[in-house]
């Protein structure tokens, strides 16, 4: 874990002055997210950044407790927070397996482009899964390179050992539909923005018979 809270350190300046990939998509995602949010939520994000996606959700939920592996990406967030005058957003330099996540404690939970980041994504997604109140959402815009990008399966073992590449973990879009079903988890909303290699989905953690889902 040091060696991949160093990389991100190094990176967070960069990762910071980076624009939007695609402005329209982005906030597309941010509006399809928000439909899900109300104003009692309490949500968290894991690989949060510099915290630019909390910062824009905040003022629709009551609170996102919004954690990243990197102390640098936190000092960017929280100064971003500061900036925006910004209070019901907590930051915290936390890896997601050093999280003490009690179950059904959460209304949401968001990870974005983190899960092909993680050594085992199928773990992470049963840990969400369990600490999610029922009727709860998980919503993650993941790259899923196992589709057209297979190769850096090759690629990526020899660029962490050189310190130029982080955790890189390849898998298809289908294996992460598949990993969410076998979760527990209905999937509510499926998008691959543009045909590319990233797959959007928000997915729900039943809810309890007689429940409002929303």
């Amino acid at each position: 874990m040091p060696q991949i809270a160093k990389f991100w350190n190094k990176m967070a300046p960069k990762y910071a002055k980076q624009p939007v990939p695609d402005q329209t998509v982005y906030e597309q995602k941010l509006k399809l997210t928000q439909a899900k949010m109300h104003p009692p939520m309490q949500v968290m994000e894991f690989g949060c950044g510099t915290g630019t996606t909390a910062l824009i959700h905040a003022p629709f939920v009551q609170h996102i407790w919004a954690t990243d592996v990197a102390d640098e990406m936190i000092r960017i967030a929280q100064e971003k927070a500061s900036a925006q005058h910004i209070e019901n957003v907590t930051f915290e330099r936390l890896a997601f397996d050093d999280m003490a996540l009690k179950p059904a404690s959460w209304d949401m939970v968001m990870g974005h482009s983190i899960l092909h980041l993680m050594k085992n994504k199928d773990q992470v997604i049963k840990d969400v899964f369990q600490c999610l109140k029922p009727g709860g959402w998980f919503v993650t815009s993941t790259a899923c390179m196992g589709d057209k990008l297979s190769f850096f399966k090759w690629i990526a073992p020899i660029g962490q050992f050189l310190g130029l590449l982080p955790v890189l973990n390849v898998f298809t879009r289908q294996n992460l539909r598949d990993a969410m079903q076998q979760a527990g988890f209905v999937i509510d909303h499926d998008w691959q923005p543009n045909n590319g290699h990233t797959l959007f989905l928000i997915a729900q953690k039943p809810p309890k018979s007689g429940d409002n889902d929303e």
